[in-house]
């Protein structure tokens, strides 16, 4: 396991600015450079992030983001410290995506609530996108249920239509990732740009994957072995648009989900369009 790193001074010193005094600090995530803290204080909650080794652009590249999008739910104050970036951003309180799952996904219920919040996840990226930006990373975590509506998190990645790709976009997490843009990165193509439909298939995808526990693609059933193939290997394969989908545990839900996934970004709804399917779908 990774050690934690320490919160850099400059950023404590942020978060507490914007708690009114003292915090409590509390470890999240530590991975691929990029270190997450809740902070807590008499007057509030944010969250710290820092970028070190290979994350210190991301980290400020989200920072520049935040200003851009200009939308005060997501206001923000950045730097830099020696050795790396940081980032403190406002705390949306409520579940993940991925929680609001867990029942249904468990078996133990709470499938009207699922679909509610799949489409209130559908609504947020749809909001996202009449803004004219594209969030290009869409995970099972990176949506928070606040009592306020759903909250995106995570813009590491994020553009604004009608400018320069972000350069070095490599399409996120690869089972989420469309077979356009799959097929771009293995071209070599750069940098790559992502749109509305390859957010809209990743929409889909992170649903199918928190309702199912599972990616949506069977591999298995391809012949691939991951292990042995490694990201690479299933990116290239993805890229074919080919591959069949795994087994549905809820099938009502994956095949409203299933024309979202579509191989050809003109086939898939839009991500209202898509909340809208959710909608229809019996619990």
């Amino acid at each position: 396991m990774v050690a934690f790193p320490p919160c850099p001074p400059e950023a404590l010193a942020a978060a507490e600015a914007a708690c009114g005094g003292t915090v409590d600090l509390k470890e999240l995530t530590n991975r691929r450079g990029s270190a997450v803290w809740k902070a807590a204080g008499p007057e509030g909650t944010v969250a710290v992030k820092i970028g070190y080794d290979d994350n210190v652009a991301a980290t400020l590249r989200e920072a520049t983001t935040l200003v851009a999008m200009g939308v005060a739910e997501y206001e923000a104050v950045s730097g830099s410290y020696d050795g790396g970036s940081w980032l403190v951003t406002p705390w949306f309180t409520g579940p993940s995506t991925w929680a609001v799952f867990t029942p249904a996904r468990e078996g133990t219920g709470g499938r009207e609530a699922a679909l509610r919040g799949g489409a209130d996840l559908c609504r947020s990226v749809a909001d996202l996108h009449a803004s004219g930006w594209i969030h290009a990373d869409l995970q099972p975590s990176h949506g928070i249920h606040t009592p306020a509506g759903v909250r995106l998190i995570d813009f590491a990645w994020s553009w604004h239509e009608g400018e320069e790709p972000v350069s070095g976009f490599s399409g996120g997490i690869v089972h989420l990732m469309a077979p356009e843009l799959a097929a771009a990165v293995a071209r070599g193509d750069g940098p790559v740009t992502p749109t509305r439909a390859s957010d809209t298939y990743a929409l889909a995808g992170v649903l199918w994957t928190c309702a199912s526990g599972s990616w949506p693609l069977d591999y298995k059933a391809a012949g691939i072995d991951r292990k042995a193939a490694g990201p690479d290997g299933v990116r290239d394969a993805i890229a074919t648009g080919r591959l069949p989908f795994a087994p549905a545990v809820w099938p009502e839900l994956q095949d409203a989900l299933r024309p979202a996934l579509a191989a050809v970004p003109e086939d898939r709804p839009t991500a209202s369009e898509l909340a809208e399917l959710l909608l229809k779908v019996e619990p």
